[in-house]
C-alpha cells in the first residue's frame, strides 16, 4: 500500500480545515515529552478535534479506510480467527466478517510487513483482508481487553516469588476486578488464570508450567480438599472476610482446573428495580406475594435467576411473615430468613416436606429439578403458601411445556402457576467513559421493525445512545456491571384455560400477546432507548438481528 501524502500530516490535515497550525502546534509541543507517539494520536489523545473525521481524513491522506474502532464495531469473536500473540505482535484486531472478506484494523501509520504477513494469514483460512486503520490508543484498549488486565501482583511474579503470594494475588486481583469466578486453568506449556467479569471471561495471566502443581496444591490446602486425589472435588476457602468462595475442581489432560466462585458475604440485596425489573411497585404486587401459588423464574445458567429471587425475598420479608429457603448452596444470608443449605444427606424434595410442618408463609425452593420436588411444591401452593422457584427453559412461556415434561398435569399447572418470570443478563455501558451519540439509520430501522411487531412506537426526537469506549474502571471494554432484560407472563384465566385445554405453547404465546405479555426483546429495546445497554450487546444475547 502506497502513501498517497506528499506533505507532512500536520499541514495537509490543516489544509483539509481537520485542525488549525495553533492546534498542530500543542500537538508537536506535547510530542517533543512523547517522542513515540505518532501525531495523529496526539491529536486524538488531546481531543483537539472530531476523532471520527480525523481519523478518517488521516485514512484518506495515507490510502487506508480509517475508523474509530470501538468494543461495538468488533463483530466476531478475536480469537476464533487469530491468537492473541499474533494480534499483539502485528497490532491487528479483525473485527468482521462478510461474504468471505474479512475487516482488520491496524495503528495509524501503514507497515505494509504486518500487513502482508496478516494478509497471507488469512488467506491460508480462506478469507481476503480488507485494511482499516485506527488510533493506536484504540488497537491497545482492544488487546488489553482481549489479553485481560491482572495486576502487576500476578504477571510480574518472579521464580522467587512464593506460592502463597502468588495464589492470593490471583484472588485478591479476581476480587479487586469484580470477578464472579476465577478459572485456574492448566495448559501443555502454563497455567492460565482468566477472570469472568459481567458475564465474560478474559484471560488475566499466564504462570510457568513448573509453578502449576505448587498452585494446585495451595489451592486444595485453603479450600480443605485432599491433597493426594486426583478427581473432581468441592471445597471452600474462608480466609477473606468479606467473602465465602466455592471450589470445584476438575482434572484435564494437563492437570487439574480450579474455578473458585466468589460469593460477597455480606452483600445489600438490590431491589427488584436496581436489576431492571419493568414496571412499578403495582405491577411488582401484581406479580408476586399470591397465596396459594407458585411463582417460577426461568432463564439458562448463569442469567441471574438467584439474585432475582432474592429480590423478591427481600421485596416480601416482614417480621410478621415465616419465610424458609431451600438452596443448593446458600449463596446469600438474609436476616430473617430460615435458610436451608442442600447437602449430600438432603435433596429438594426431602427437604420440601419438612418445611410444610414448620409453618411457613412463603417458601422459596431453588430450583424445581424433577416430578417429585414439583408436586411437592405444587402441594404447598395448594395448602395456602406462596411458593417461589426456578427453573431450567429458554422464556417464560416454555415454563409450562418444562412442566408438562416432568409429568405435572394440565390441571395443577393452570390452578397454581400465578406468574413466570424468563430474564437474560445484559451488560451495562460504563458510565465513567461513555460517548453520547446518536442513533444511526440502521439502528433505527432494526429497532422499529421490533417494536411495531409488538404494537410499540418509538420516536426517536429526543433519544440518544451512547458508544462504549473503555476505561480503567470497566477493565477497557466499555461495560460495567450487568442489567437484567424481563419477560412477564401472569397467568390470567385466559391463559389458566388453555392450559386446561392442553393447548400448544404457540397458542399460549399467541393468546399472552393479546393481554400484557410481551417478549424480552421489548424490555432489552427498551433499556437501549433508555442508553442503558447498547443493541449490539443485545444482539450478542439475543440475537435479534
Amino acid at each position: 500500500m502506497e502513501l498517497r501524502i506528499k506533505q507532512p500530516i500536520g499541514i495537509e490535515l490543516v489544509k483539509k480545515g481537520i485542525v488549525t497550525e495553533n492546534d498542530i502546534e500543542k500537538a508537536l509541543d506535547y510530542q517533543r515529552n512523547h517522542s513515540n507517539m505518532k501525531l495523529g494520536d496526539i491529536l486524538y489523545e488531546l481531543n483537539i478535534c472530531d476523532p471520527v473525521k480525523l481519523i478518517e481524513e488521516i485514512g484518506e491522506l495515507i490510502g487506508a479506510k480509517g475508523i474509530l474502532l470501538t468494543h461495538d464495531l468488533i463483530k466476531i469473536k478475536v480469537n476464533d480467527y487469530i491468537s492473541i500473540d499474533i494480534a499483539k505482535a502485528n497490532k491487528a484486531i479483525p473485527f468482521e466478517v462478510s461474504g468471505g472478506k474479512i475487516k482488520v484494523c491496524f495503528p495509524n501509520i501503514i507497515d505494509n510487513q504486518k500487513m502482508n504477513t496478516i494478509r497471507l494469514l488469512f488467506l491460508n483460512k480462506g478469507l481476503v483482508m480488507e485494511p482499516y486503520i485506527t488510533f493506536q490508543q484504540q488497537i491497545d484498549k482492544v488487546l488489553s481487553s482481549l489479553e485481560g488486565n491482572a495486576s502487576e501482583n500476578i504477571t510480574n511474579t518472579g521464580k522467587n516469588t512464593p506460592i502463597t503470594e502468588l495464589v492470593d494475588s490471583i484472588i485478591k486481583t479476581g476480587i479487586e476486578r469484580r470477578a464472579s469466578d476465577i478459572h485456574i486453568e492448566p495448559q501443555e506449556k502454563e497455567l492460565r488464570i482468566r477472570y469472568r467479569i459481567d458475564g465474560e471471561l478474559f484471560t488475566a495471566a499466564k504462570i510457568e508450567k513448573e509453578k502449576q502443581q505448587q498452585v494446585i496444591g495451595r489451592l486444595k490446602a485453603i479450600s480443605n480438599m485432599h491433597q493426594e486425589k486426583q478427581e473432581a472435588q468441592d471445597g471452600r476457602i474462608l480466609l477473606y472476610n468479606d467473602y465465602n468462595i466455592r471450589v470445584s475442581s476438575q482434572p484435564n489432560v494437563y492437570g487439574e482446573k480450579f474455578v473458585l466462585r466468589l460469593l460477597k458475604k455480606n452483600v445489600n440485596i438490590k431491589s427488584i428495580f436496581e436489576l431492571g425489573y419493568p414496571g412499578d411497585e403495582q405491577s411488582v404486587r401484581k406479580s408476586f406475594n399470591k397465596k396459594n401459588s407458585i411463582t417460577i423464574i426461568a432463564a439458562p445458567t448463569g442469567e441471574g435467576k438467584t439474585t432475582t429471587l432474592y429480590s423478591i425475598i427481600d421485596y416480601l420479608n416482614r417480621p410478621e411473615i415465616n419465610i424458609t429457603t431451600i438452596e443448593d448452596p446458600v449463596e446469600i444470608r438474609i436476616d430473617g430468613l430460615n435458610q436451608i443449605e442442600i447437602g449430600p444427606k438432603a435433596t429438594f424434595s426431602g427437604s420440601l416436606r419438612t418445611v410444610l410442618r414448620q409453618d411457613p408463609d412463603i417458601i422459596l425452593v431453588g430450583e424445581i429439578r424433577d416430578l417429585e420436588t414439583a408436586e411437592i411444591a405444587i402441594q404447598a401452593g395448594q395448602t395456602g403458601h406462596y411458593v417461589l422457584s426456578t427453573i431450567h427453559t429458554i422464556d417464560s412461556i416454555e415454563v409450562i411445556n418444562r412442566l408438562r415434561k416432568m409429568g405435572v398435569s394440565n390441571y395443577d399447572i393452570a390452578s397454581i402457576l400465578a406468574t413466570s418470570v424468563s430474564q437474560r443478563l445484559v451488560r451495562r455501558i460504563c458510565p465513567h467513559c461513555k460517548k453520547e451519540r446518536q442513533f444511526t439509520e440502521e439502528e433505527k430501522k432494526i429497532i422499529t421493525k421490533i417494536m411495531d411487531k409488538y404494537g410499540e412506537k418509538v420516536d426517536f426526537t429526543d433519544l440518544k445512545t451512547y458508544e462504549t469506549v473503555g476505561c480503567k474502571m470497566c477493565n477497557n471494554t466499555g461495560y460495567y456491571g450487568r442489567i437484567g432484560v424481563f419477560e412477564i407472563l401472569n397467568v390470567a384465566d385466559e391463559i389458566k384455560q388453555l392450559i386446561v385445554n392442553g393447548s400448544s405453547t404457540m397458542e399460549i404465546r399467541e393468546k399472552a400477546l393479546q393481554l400484557d405479555y410481551r417478549p424480552l426483546v421489548v424490555d432489552g429495546i427498551k433499556k437501549v432507548l433508555k442508553g442503558e445497554t447498547t443493541l449490539e450487546e443485545l444482539n450478542n444475547k439475543l440475537l435479534i438481528y
